[in-house]
């Protein structure tokens, strides 16, 4: 059966998930901003976390954990790769390998780009992926670190999963990422509905994130660089796809 997703609002525009099994009572967290949300969700729930995993090294998904490994001395999984400047790992984990939580194989995806070394977790029972700063709600993290090469490459790997895949990302950065696909100038029928029912839903002070694969594919433009209609609208009619995302990355850092 699929894990039960809770989403916490941290800081001001972050999200932090937890992860539950109601069976063996398993509860995994997905990134610490701040622990008194977190901390707080726990208790109103009762749960307690048995296993902490960290998308990437920057501050805001990182500076709640001391506090709460004091209150839930939980088991933290974190990329190899970051190791060197993320906190204390009881796992270390590399792309491709997988990690049991509650009898569901968790699997670990190298999406470099926002930063090098930043994971994503597939939880393909619960068909879920958790993908902190790189793949996001209409958007994918600035790349602070890696190239626009490698941030093509991880959006390509998340986008070959499952259409009805759960995306929880790291932010709730939608209302600007969907002014930016607006700026291009190729707003068909599924963009222009996508950008109203964000509106909607932050006017009621409603969450967009998590939202489907399938959605992202549809509407987000830096999943859309085989589209000849963004294409058309950037001027680059026929450019090789990873040129096309390096052009949408480069106009939105600037927007």
């Amino acid at each position: 059966m699929p894990h039960e997703i809770v989403t916490i609002p941290c800081l001001s525009d972050n999200y932090a998930f937890l992860i539950h099994d109601p069976t063996t009572g398993a509860t995994a967290l997905v990134d610490a901003p701040e622990p008194g949300p977190i901390l707080a969700e726990l208790k109103r729930r009762n749960w307690t976390l048995t296993h902490i995993l960290l998308t990437h090294h920057h501050w805001d998904h990182i500076d709640g954990l001391p506090d709460i490994l004091a209150t839930h001395p939980a088991k933290v999984i974190g990329a190899k790769a970051d190791a060197h400047r993320l906190p204390s790992l009881d796992l270390a984990v590399t792309e491709g390998e997988t990690f049991d939580f509650a009898g569901e194989p968790v699997s670990v995806l190298d999406v470099s780009g926002h930063t090098v070394g930043h994971i994503a977790f597939h939880f393909p029972d619960t068909a879920a992926v958790f993908t902190g700063d790189s793949l996001m709600a209409m958007g994918c993290g600035r790349l602070f670190e890696g190239t626009p090469a490698q941030m093509f490459d991880s959006l390509t790997k998340l986008a070959a999963l499952p259409d009805e895949t759960t995306v929880c990302s790291g932010h709730e950065y939608t209302t600007s990422n969907c002014a930016f696909a607006a700026s291009l100038g190729n707003n068909d029928a599924n963009v222009a509905k996508r950008i109203s029912d964000t509106a909607e839903m932050r006017a009621k002070g409603m969450a967009t994130v998590p939202s489907s694969l399938g959605l992202e594919k549809q509407t987000n433009p830096f999943l859309r660089s085989a589209d000849p209609a963004l294409q058309k609208a950037l001027g680059i009619q026929g450019a090789a796809p990873v040129d096309v995302f390096t052009e949408v990355r480069k106009q939105k850092d600037s927007f």
